[in-house]
C-alpha cells in the first residue's frame, strides 16, 4: 500500500524508512529543491556553514541505533570541542539528510497545498501536483504549516498542531580570511546570541574560517520582519564585542531567517487518526531535537504499519472524525 509523506525533512524521511521496512509503498513530497529542512547546510566554493540545527545528541536507545549505523556510514562524526555529546553530519549536517532521501521515492519542489480523501483514498495536490490515491497520508511540516492541512479534516488534530508554538530565528553565515583567534570554538547565550561556532572547528570541514551566528528567540522575535543584511551586520557586531580584537571585514556574510525554529509545548507522541488514516509527526510532536523529530516519525510509521495491516485495504477517510 501507497502512503504519501507531506515533508521530507529528518521526521519524514524517518517515517518513510521504516514505512518501507513494514513493506509500504512510501511517497515523499517536499516543497524545497534539495535535502536539509533544519539540517541544512549552505556549501558555496568550497565554504560551509550548517546554519540549522549545528548538532544532535542522543537521548533515546531507538535513536542511538540510527546513530551507530550513520556512524557506520561514516555520515556523522563526534564534534571534539563542541558541547559534550554533540555528533554532526559529515561532512556537512545536511549529509544526513541527503543519504536517507538517496533510498527512499522523493519529490523536491513539490508543494503540498491541500489533501483530500474519498472512496479510493487520499489525494495531495497543490501547484502542478495532484497525485493519488494513497492508503494514508503523514504530514510532516513545521506545526503552523500542519495545522492548516490537518484543519479540514481533523479539527482536534489541528488544534493539537496549533497548540504548539513555534519560536523564529535568525542565522548569519560569515566566513573570514584569516582565522579568529580570539574567540572559541562555541558561544553560548551572550547578548543576542543564543548560539554562535565555527563551523570549520567540526570534523571533515574544510579549513576556510566559517561562522555561524544564531539570534536569540527573543531577539529573532523583536526583528524577524527586518532586513536580512541589518540583521547580518547587527550579529556580527555583537560577536565582534565578545572577541577581544577587532574582527576583520568578512569574505561573505549573509543572513537566514527561520521564522519557525524552535517549537514549545509538544505533547510527547506523534498524531494517528486510524479512523481517518492520517497522521502527522516532526519535532512539534514528541521534542525540539533531531533526536525527537526522528522518534516521533518512526512511531508514527509503526502506528500506521499496525492500522493498515489490521484492513488490509483502503477505508473511505470520512471527515470530522476525533484523533485517537
Amino acid at each position: 500500500m501507497k502512503v504519501a509523506i507531506v515533508g521530507a525533512g529528518i521526521a519524514g524521511l524517518a517515517c518513510a524508512k521504516r514505512l518501507a521496512e513494514h513493506g509500504f509503498e512510501p511517497q515523499l513530497f517536499d516543497k524545497g529543491r534539495r535535502p536539509g529542512g533544519r539540517l541544512s547546510t549552505l556549501e558555496l566554493d568550497g565554504d560551509a556553514w550548517d546554519f540549522g540545527a549545528p548538532y544532535f545528541r542522543v537521548s533515546s536507545p531507538r535513536f542511538a541505533v540510527q546513530t551507530a549505523a550513520w556512524e557506520h556510514d561514516g555520515l556523522i562524526a563526534r564534534w571534539p570541542t563542541g558541547p559534550e555529546g554533540a555528533w554532526v553530519g559529515v561532512p556537512a549536517m545536511s549529509a544526513i539528510v541527503a543519504a536517507e532521501a538517496a533510498k527512499l521515492p522523493v519529490r523536491f519542489s513539490a508543494q503540498v497545498a491541500r489533501i483530500d480523501s474519498d472512496h479510493a483514498g487520499w489525494t495531495v495536490s497543490g501547484p502542478d501536483l495532484r497525485e493519488g490515491p494513497f492508503a494514508a497520508v503523514v504530514i510532516a511540516v513545521p506545526c503552523e504549516q500542519a495545522a492548516s492541512l490537518l484543519a479540514v479534516h481533523d479539527l482536534a488534530m489541528a488544534q493539537e498542531a496549533a497548540s504548539v508554538r513555534s519560536v523564529p530565528c535568525w542565522s548569519v553565515m560569515a566566513s573570514f580570511a584569516e582565522p579568529l583567534p580570539s574567540l572559541p570554538d562555541v558561544i553560548r547565550e551572550q547578548g543576542p546570541i543564543r548560539w554562535a561556532a565555527r563551523n570549520n572547528s567540526k570534523p571533515g570541514r574544510a579549513k576556510a574560517e566559517c561562522w555561524v551566528i544564531q539570534s536569540s528567540s527573543e531577539w529573532s522575535r523583536d526583528n524577524i520582519e527586518a532586513e536580512p543584511a541589518r540583521v547580518a551586520d547587527d550579529l556580527l557586531q555583537a560577536l565582534a564585542q565578545i572577541s577581544a580584537t577587532a574582527l576583520p571585514k568578512p569574505v561573505f556574510l549573509k543572513a537566514h531567517r527561520w521564522r519557525f525554529a524552535l517549537p514549545l509545548g509538544q505533547r510527547g507522541t506523534p498524531l494517528w487518526n486510524p479512523a481517518l488514516q492520517l497522521g502527522a509527526c516532526g519535532d512539534w510532536c514528541i521534542g525540539p531535537q533531531i533526536d525527537g523529530a526522528w522518534q516521533s516519525g518512526a512511531e508514527l510509521a509503526d502506528q500506521i504499519a499496525a492500522a493498515l495491516a489490521e484492513t488490509g485495504s483502503v477505508q473511505p477517510a470520512d471527515q470530522n472524525h476525533g484523533t485517537a
